[in-house]
């Protein structure tokens, strides 16, 4: 290999893992805007933020097909820490969302969507590997505030939120899938970790993109009700 050579591999070597460290924090920055934004507008309401087991976020989710409904979303998860999963919140977790065919509903925009996982059964399944809504784990359209404090259904596993063009609303995301992205969170942690390992194994500090996410929920949500 040539000087020339040597030193452009030295570069990319040191560069790459740099530039994906940065795409995962823009992701944790995202991603806590979103979430703010929702709670603090009363998207969502803070009576069931306080119930929750799990909070995943999904900024900017695209539809990826002229008139197929095909969509795809990069995101995170965090959860509340301990056995029953009533403590504070832990390092947030990188995962993706395959949507299958939302049809009409998500159009050329792109939506922001909050997922609150009600139950632990619901956060048990959501942290298995690749779940589907519906199938693995049942879903539900989340209550706007007005409803929120009759809402107390023990056959929901996961609430559904989306904003779009400023809007707030409960979501109906079908059979979308879920799983962890194992990649970004290497990339994020510098080690090969899963959704699990970070989250309910505390195997990873909550790194600094994502200590303004944790911040918020423990402020917001500091008990589990």
């Amino acid at each position: 290999m040539t000087k020339k050579t040597v030193f452009m591999a030295v570069v990319l070597a040191t560069t790459l893992p740099l530039m994906a460290q940065e795409k995962a924090a823009k992701r944790l920055t995202e991603s806590t805007t979103v979430l703010k934004t929702i709670v603090n507008e009363k998207g969502i309401p803070p009576s069931l933020l306080r119930k929750a087991s799990c909070v995943l976020v999904y900024p900017s989710v695209k539809k990826v097909g002229v008139g197929v409904g095909v969509s795809y979303g990069r995101g995170i998860i965090t959860c509340r820490k301990g056995a029953e999963m009533n403590g504070e919140w832990s390092a947030p977790a990188m995962y993706t969302l395959d949507t299958g065919s939302l049809g009409a509903q998500l159009g050329s925009t792109s939506t922001d969507y909050v997922l609150l996982v009600m139950t632990q059964r619901g956060a048990n399944k959501v942290l298995s590997g690749k779940l589907k809504l519906g199938a693995d784990a049942s879903a539900a359209s989340g209550p706007a505030a007005a409803q929120a404090k009759a809402w107390n259904d023990p056959n929901v596993d996961i609430l559904t939120y989306s904003q779009s063009k400023g809007l707030f609303a409960g979501a109906s995301l079908g059979s979308a899938s879920m799983s962890s992205d194992n990649d970004m969170n290497k990339d994020l942690y510098g080690k090969a970790l899963d959704a699990t390992q970070i989250v309910r194994d505390g195997a990873a500090p909550v790194p600094p993109a994502g200590k303004e996410l944790v911040e918020f929920l423990d402020k917001m949500s500091p008990k589990h009700m």
